[in-house]
């Protein structure tokens, strides 16, 4: 099955990279599981939630509805853990936040338009799921590691990259929603 959405305008950054947002949603503050939804395109595949940024739209609110239409929860967005670049296939530029989960919805948009799935992984086991097919999305995972355990991290301090697959964009910028609320 394809996702299909009507009013879908792809946005650029000025280098040509296409400007997408993604998060990281967790159960708790330990950031020890994390949520992953089975992919439109190969849904027997495991991806995490992210799309791309609608024009004017700020990449913490790109998030955030995301999450919400890919994976049916809300919570409290935390720190932006970095923007990773694809170069391989096609140009992508994607905002990766942290999200602590606080609801989780019966039935969301996705489940109910494509049968998108949803699932509970250990952070280990999601990046051995990820590595074959989204290596990128792995990425995301490894970078938690330096800031796992119970003070969660977040701190709204850069991440220093340690290779090519990220740059370092500074501290997260308050974009108003601390909640979910679209």
């Amino acid at each position: 099955m394809m996702k299909f959405k009507p009013n879908q305008t792809r946005t650029y950054d000025c280098e040509g990279f296409k400007k997408r947002a993604a998060c990281l949603c967790f159960k708790n503050d330990r950031e020890d599981e994390v949520l992953l939804v089975s992919s439109s395109r190969h849904p027997d595949q495991w991806i995490v939630p992210g799309g791309g940024m609608e024009p004017e739209e700020e990449p913490c609110g790109a998030a955030v509805r995301e999450v919400y239409e890919e994976a049916g929860v809300r919570g409290t967005l935390g720190r932006l853990l970095g923007v990773f670049e694809q170069n391989l296939d096609s140009k992508h530029r994607t905002y990766v936040y942290v999200l602590t989960v606080t609801e989780t919805l019966e039935d969301w948009e996705d489940s109910v338009n494509i049968g998108r799935k949803r699932k509970w992984f250990k952070i280990d086991e999601a990046i051995t799921v990820l590595q074959s097919h989204k290596p990128v999305h792995a990425e995301y995972l490894r970078k938690l590691t330096p800031r796992c355990g119970p003070a969660n991290g977040n701190s709204q301090e850069p991440v220093a990259p340690d290779d090519n697959t990220s740059q370092n964009v500074g501290p997260l910028q308050s974009c108003g929603l601390p909640h979910m609320g679209r």
